[in-house]
């Protein structure tokens, strides 16, 4: 959450609508990203007209389909975080269905039945199981991997910029961060607005997900 605000003031000023996926992560400021202490900040979202997904509460990774019906995955936060475990259908849904409660709690409004699965890790089973407990899983485009984590270094920002700017194109499911703990040069301060001025000057319009809905 260390650019959250950074990357609402762009939108804003550029009149971008965006879809968050949120999970209860830990920010910079030592709280979590759905504590009260954030509830502002998302009530401030609603009333922009974003959209909003769940990416499960603890940051849960799929890590591999087990024997029978289930799935091993291993959250990042809470009470079980770095421990592998099985989820079934229902202890799945439970993790991705605690963020839209959860929200509901801090702004009154419900997400919009979409989730995306942390790292982007996937089986047909998980999706599955998302899929059965109402949600849609959204991946992004392979051009929309905005590089946001990778290490400012071998990846400086300016390379990233030129890469998006030229390589997105209609109809890509583009994908960044309210914050990154690992790259030391912060990505959205450098890059997001000037990458959607370069969008718009090719002619693209922004959309939220999902894509179906009007």
């Amino acid at each position: 959450m260390s650019v959250a605000q950074t990357v609402a003031d762009v939108l804003n000023r550029q009149n971008i609508k965006a879809t968050f996926f949120l999970s209860n992560e830990k920010t910079y400021r030592g709280d979590f990203a759905l504590d009260d202490s954030w509830k502002s900040y998302w009530q401030d979202r609603v009333r922009e007209g974003h959209h909003f997904g769940s990416h499960t509460f603890d940051h849960l990774y799929f890590v591999k389909d087990a024997p029978g019906a289930e799935i091993f995955a291993k959250p990042q936060f809470g009470p079980k975080a770095g421990v592998m475990s099985l989820y079934n259908e229902a202890t799945y849904c439970r993790e991705i269905r605690r963020v839209d409660d959860r929200f509901q709690d801090l702004t009154g409004t419900s997400l919009q039945k979409i989730w995306r699965a942390p790292g982007g890790k996937t089986s047909s089973r998980s999706i599955r199981m998302g899929s059965q407990c109402g949600y849609q899983h959204i991946g992004w485009s392979p051009a929309g991997f905005l590089g946001d984590e990778l290490n400012s270094e071998a990846h400086p920002n300016q390379m990233l910029l030129d890469k998006a700017s030229s390589k997105l194109q209609d109809g890509d499911v583009a994908m960044a961060h309210l914050g990154i703990w690992s790259r030391k040069d912060p990505w959205a301060p450098a890059v997001l607005e000037q990458l959607i001025i370069r969008l718009k000057n090719r002619g693209f319009c922004f959309g939220t997900l999902p894509k179906n809905d009007k």
